[in-house]
């Protein structure tokens, strides 16, 4: 792209276009091909048109509709389709791109989920579909790397049914089965699939589309099953009032030489122009401020000179732009963008709040902090946790800073000493402050597994809590004096028993039941499994034991069936907190012991 390019650009805002591009966004599982796809698709359009032919914008790349047939061949008529071409977001792995909004919406109009043949589903995959299915984003699934099957007869560029027929029939029925395991995966995710060429109704059924980003088989199918949508479904969307106020998204706040912070926004209304007022969603409420400047990137083969950026005068939807203003410091990736114009600043004012307020978090007393990279992708997290009853007690965007640690380390619970962080840094001086203290920090970039983990911590927690309990507690236990196993009577009585239900343990109270009354018969002070010391016995086991206290023949007998004593609040909370924590058999000497209590006081243990 040269500067009359950009000229060119800028003079096409001005043009009194009513259909603006469908934008797209490419989403799926690490490695499974995103980037490839974008950069082939970005280098067919450069090769198959003139040279400048795509333009390179912040965030995006625009194809027009010329080149898109010329890309697709005999798939795409142009002298069919009223929309301009297509806006291809070029953030892959930027994952909470899904999650981007507009006007409440997803800011994409259409998704391509890019899947491995060979892979299959994976933890991204599944995300990915989760929020479109949440924003209801219509897509299609990239299947990837067809030429990876065994066997396979690459045919560059190709339509896929040509490819097809170009393959031996191992090859063929080896990519069939793979395909059929895809569109398997979409159904386990509630998703009625099948191959695109099979689908009647796209609005009821997901289309896969069999490519390969890296020899470009079943890319002219994509591209024409994106235009077919997008212009069957979409055209009631896609119509603005192209002289009309700006309206977009920010995707990043970035710091940039010479400019400050400056703003990536993708625009899918109207126009914005230099020196326009804009409002703009902050940390602490809408920004109020003068665009000084609109960059586009300059050609590839002059990215790397000083002057990175061409300025443009004005640009209209759809596009990716940079914007430079003033005062951008508290920005929020995620956030709304409205050209101010000839409208009401204050009722600008009010649109941007209440799209921010629609984004707000529930948040209670107490809780744990949540952070991620953009407002969209801290919706995403806030949805998640709720259905995982998880309390949240503050949720913001950015990075996580010193303030971030304070407040979680406030939290009167430990398993909410904790702080979430979705793809987003930790500051170098949060780092220190977190290191000093006991908050927690989980971080990943794949929501459920964020807060997988973060449960797992939890259910650790609870664990070790009850262990220790239990390790503090009398353990329920029921044992009977074996017969002709006597081997002293008294002082210390040493006999042997056999563990019929429970846990026997030293220095523990032995009672023996008198009718309705339990009578302590002495404490049990040394336990020997084949003559060697132990400090307990589990069901089943038969072992010696000494017991402080009784003589045999007078207050225990070769037979008498004896009790481990249980205070009462040991008993209760046994049976009210930790029922679900101890073995079979100790639950049903408790049961046992509770019964017996019970039949002389009904409250006893309660």
């Amino acid at each position: 792209m040269s500067d009359t390019d950009s000229d060119a650009d800028a003079n096409s805002a001005t043009e009194p276009n009513t259909l603006r591009t469908p934008i797209v966004a490419v989403l799926g599982h690490v490695d499974h091909g995103k980037t490839t796809l974008l950069d082939k698709i970005r280098g067919s359009a450069v090769s198959e048109g003139e040279a400048g032919a795509i333009t390179q914008h912040i965030g995006a790349t625009a194809v027009p509709l010329e080149t898109v047939s010329e890309m697709a061949g005999s798939l795409v008529d142009p002298d069919d389709f009223d929309l301009p071409g297509l806006l291809f977001i070029d953030t892959p792995g930027h994952h909470s791109f899904t999650t981007l909004r507009s006007r409440g919406g997803a800011l994409a109009d259409i998704a391509i989920v890019v899947v491995d043949v060979n892979d299959g589903f994976q933890p991204q995959t599944i995300e990915a579909l989760d929020i479109l299915r949440r924003t209801g984003t219509p897509f299609v699934v990239a299947a990837n790397k067809i030429d990876t099957t065994p066997g396979w007869n690459p045919q560059e560029g190709s339509p896929i049914q040509k490819t097809y027929d170009a393959q031996s029939q191992n090859a063929s029925q080896r990519l069939d089965s793979n395909l059929y395991e895809i569109i398997g995966n979409l159904s386990d995710e509630g998703f009625s699939a099948d191959l695109y060429w099979r689908v009647q109704n796209f609005q009821k059924n997901v289309g896969v589309v069999p490519i390969s980003a890296i020899t470009s088989e079943g890319i002219p199918d994509l591209l024409a099953v994106l235009m077919g949508l997008s212009q069957r479904y979409m055209k009631e969307q896609m119509e603005i009032d192209v002289s009309g106020p700006g309206a977009g998204t920010v995707l990043e706040v970035k710091d940039e030489r010479g400019f400050g912070t400056t703003l990536d926004v993708v625009l899918y209304d109207g126009t914005v122009s230099e020196d326009d007022t804009i409002v703009v969603g902050g940390m602490d409420g809408p920004i109020v401020t003068d665009v000084r400047a609109l960059l586009q990137p300059r050609p590839n083969a002059e990215i790397r000179t000083e002057k990175r950026f061409d300025k443009v005068e004005s640009v209209t939807a759809a596009s990716g732009i940079k914007i430079a203003a003033p005062d951008l410091e508290l920005a929020m990736a995620g956030a709304p963008i409205r050209v101010v114009r000839d409208r009401n600043l204050d009722e600008v004012i009010a649109e941007v709040e209440a799209e921010l307020a629609e984004i707000e978090v529930d948040t209670e007393e107490e809780g744990v902090v949540v952070k991620a990279d953009t407002l969209g992708s801290l919706e995403a997290m806030a949805n998640a946790l709720k259905e995982a009853e998880v309390p949240v007690l503050r949720a913001e965007v950015g990075d996580i800073a010193p303030r971030d640690v304070a407040v979680a380390s406030t939290a009167r619970e430990d398993e909410n000493k904790v702080i979430l962080g979705f793809n987003v840094d930790v500051l170098p001086n949060a780092k220190e402050e977190l290191e000093q203290s006991d908050v927690r920090l989980f971080d990943d970039d794949v929501i459920y597994q964020l807060i997988e983990e973060y449960e797992e911590f939890v259910e650790e927690r609870k664990r070790a809590q009850q262990e220790t309990v239990l390790d503090k507690i009398i353990r329920p236990c029921r044992f009977r004096i074996l017969e002709d196993h006597v081997f002293r009577q008294s002082s210390p009585a040493v006999v042997g028993v056999e563990v019929l239900s429970g846990t026997l343990k030293n220095n523990t109270n032995i009672a023996k039941w008198d009718g309705n009354e339990p009578n302590r018969v002495g404490q049990l002070s040394g336990i020997q499994e084949q003559g060697e010391d132990v400090s307990k016995a589990r069901a089943g086991k038969r072992v010696s034991v000494a017991i402080d206290g009784p003589t045999v023949g007078r207050q225990i007998e070769e037979g008498d069936e004896l009790w481990v004593e249980l205070p009462e609040k040991h008993a209760k909370i046994l049976e009210q907190e930790l029922s679900d924590d101890i073995p079979a058999d100790e639950l049903e000497a408790l049961t046992g012991y509770l019964d017996k209590q019970r039949q002389r006081d009904p409250f006893w243990g309660k």
